[in-house]
């Protein structure tokens, strides 16, 4: 077996992007796979290790993305490649709910051990972030023997029938579509960007929106869960007002409604604690999470309170690959990495040098209109000089200029005008800098 050496971190271009060879094996793509599938960045991977994405032709790109917050680790980390070449060897798949194996139980273990809370919890495997978020659902469901679920304006939660549902925006996600699941309500997120009232009192006034319309149009008595991102991805990193997450829990648990938290973007260290309802010391009757937790192979969990996991009757949950033996030691060499390198306070090192790069180009341009997140997940929302009214032309531009040089930003935002930046915790300060300089040349190109 060949040892592959790690690639420097360094950004290098050798062609224009994309080169010759991507443009060639691009044509293939466009023959052979459904032109439903976006691209964000038109070159064809060869290799990646940590935070640098190295293409068929030799270019190497910094990648901002994540994999869309994945690779928190990076990309290959070594505990991570180390734990599933020793899986693959032993054994590649029984199905836990069949013949199970110790990953899966270790895993889950340490979930229970992870995620808020200090009451007894339990939790399920699955392969998806969208998948997971059906059984928090189904469970939530089972449990409270009601049927109604809220969600936000301007929310994510996946790709499949129901959380097509769930989700608010509807192009991508869900034009042509539908039908869509029913007993789903959606209610004000506040948005603060472009919250119409009062901003000293926004917390307040969008508690009383949102209580109110569930006490009114829906009854508090029929809701079986609250679901919501505690900073919302897709819509474009909305981090809601300081006490509106707790007001929310608190509220939930006034009414017998579990409140779920979908940490599927915002897991694993991303923000600059373990999960995201640290912030505010907000503890989930359920937490959703995929997407860092296994280092780039497919895994996602539901972990809850014992009395509500186990409430589902026997075989009701599980699924053919959830949990696969192979992901789950993928996720055990990301919590081994995660204690080793410290990357909750890398996450806020790495947080400080964006947010303040990100502001000081805000003083400077004035086409961003905020900048926001937390740790390594921030954005800015992208304005026409002088308003509130989205730029969707000025984030088409910045993204094509940072992809000709090298550079790979992910956008977002229900008015499509918000630039992401989700790179990999272990990004080195020197690449991080280099990449900012380049945001700020896309800028300046304006």
């Amino acid at each position: 077996m060949t040892t592959l050496t790690a690639l420097t971190q360094e950004r290098r271009l050798v062609t224009a992007i994309p080169g010759p060879k991507s443009l060639e094996a691009l044509k293939r793509r466009t023959e052979s796979t459904s032109a439903g599938l976006g691209m964000a960045i038109p070159v064809v991977i060869e290799r990646a290790s940590d935070a640098i994405l190295l293409d068929i032709d030799g270019n190497q790109i910094i990648d901002l993305g994540s994999g869309i917050g994945v690779v928190n680790v990076g990309n290959s980390a070594p505990r991570v490649v180390d734990r599933v070449i020793d899986q693959v060897q032993a054994f590649t798949h029984t199905c836990f709910t069949v013949a199970p194996y110790m990953g899966y139980i270790e895993v889950c273990e340490k979930l229970n051990a992870l995620t808020p809370g200090t009451f007894k919890k339990k939790s399920v495997l699955l392969n998806s972030g969208a998948e997971a978020v059906e059984n928090a659902v189904k469970i939530a469901r089972h449990y409270t023997k009601r049927q109604a679920i809220v969600v936000f304006e301007h929310s994510y939660h996946g790709r499949t029938n129901l959380t097509m549902a769930l989700t608010a925006k509807n192009m991508p996600y869900k034009e042509g579509f539908g039908p869509f699941a029913p007993e789903i309500y959606r209610v004000p997120m506040p948005y603060a960007f472009h919250w119409m009232g009062n901003q000293a009192t926004i917390t307040e006034d969008a508690i009383e929106m949102v209580t109110s319309k569930i006490e009114k149009e829906i009854g508090a008595h029929n809701v079986a869960a609250i679901l919501i991102e505690p900073i919302q991805g897709e819509g474009g990193f909305v981090v809601p007002p300081k006490g509106f997450l707790p007001a929310l829990s608190k509220y939930s648990t006034e009414k017998g409604i579990v409140f779920i938290a979908d940490e599927v973007q915002t897991g694993f260290a991303r923000t600059g604690n373990m999960f995201a309802v640290e912030h505010e010391n907000v503890v989930p009757d359920m937490i959703v999470t995929a997407k860092g937790i296994a280092g780039g192979l497919p895994l996602a969990a539901v972990t809850g309170r014992e009395e509500i996991m186990d409430s589902v009757h026997v075989s009701g949950l599980g699924g053919t690959y959830g949990g696969n033996p192979i992901a789950c030691a993928a996720a055990l060499g990301v919590f081994e990495t995660m204690e080793a390198e410290k990357l909750v306070e890398r996450a806020n090192h790495v947080g400080q040098i964006l947010g303040d790069s990100l502001r000081q180009m805000q003083s400077k341009y004035s086409v961003i209109g905020e900048v926001r997140g937390r740790g390594a997940m921030q954005a800015i929302e992208l304005v026409k000089p002088g308003t509130r009214d989205p730029n969707p032309e000025a984030m088409s531009a910045i993204v094509k200029y940072c992809q000709s040089k090298g550079v790979l930003v992910l956008t977002a935002g229900t008015y499509g005008n918000v630039v992401r930046f989700l790179p990999p915790i272990v990004i080195t300060d020197e690449l991080l800098k280099d990449a900012l300089g380049v945001l700020e040349e896309a800028l300046a190109s304006l």
